[in-house]
């Protein structure tokens, strides 16, 4: 669905809560509107933090007008019916409250959610045969943070 850019930020060791590892990816989108296919870069990281490692991955996002999916990847089709829909769906001028001219941003983001949960067995993310992660963009362009947490089974 575009040009994107991803860069993977250097672990920042555990969390001050709990003994759990996790990384953040960086990934600037290209447009308003899109879902960036974040998945070999998701598995590059889990290949870095353990190849063996078999638990669960949680891919999720701190904003609150992009979100994470899992979809078809083999046909980029399908990735922008999804945006499509959505717009149709939940239009961008409906008159809504919220000032910023980003609410209809804020309600798709909700729709979609800011995480999935993905099992890992010896560092391989175990995904169906057309699965794909996608960061959904729904206010860009912009550089948006993905947080991967590795939850050991």
């Amino acid at each position: 669905m575009g040009e994107r850019r991803v860069r993977i930020a250097k672990a920042r060791g555990s969390s001050p809560l709990t003994s759990t590892p996790f990384q953040v990816l960086e990934v600037k989108t290209p447009s308003r509107e899109t879902l960036v296919d974040i998945t070999s870069q998701v598995q590059k990281t889990l290949a870095e933090h353990d190849p063996y490692f078999t638990g669960l991955a949680v891919v999720s996002v701190p904003h609150t007008t992009a979100g994470v999916t899992m979809n078809e990847g083999a046909d980029p089709a399908v990735a922008r019916d999804i945006v499509q829909a959505l717009a149709r769906l939940v239009p961008r001028d409906a008159g809504y409250s919220h000032s910023e001219g980003n609410s209809d941003a804020h309600l798709k983001a909700s729709l979609i959610g800011n995480q999935v949960m993905i099992q890992v067995e010896a560092g391989h993310l175990r995904l169906g045969t057309w699965q794909s992660i996608y960061l959904a963009e729904f206010d860009g362009p912009r550089t948006r943070r993905v947080d991967l947490t590795f939850l050991a089974g």
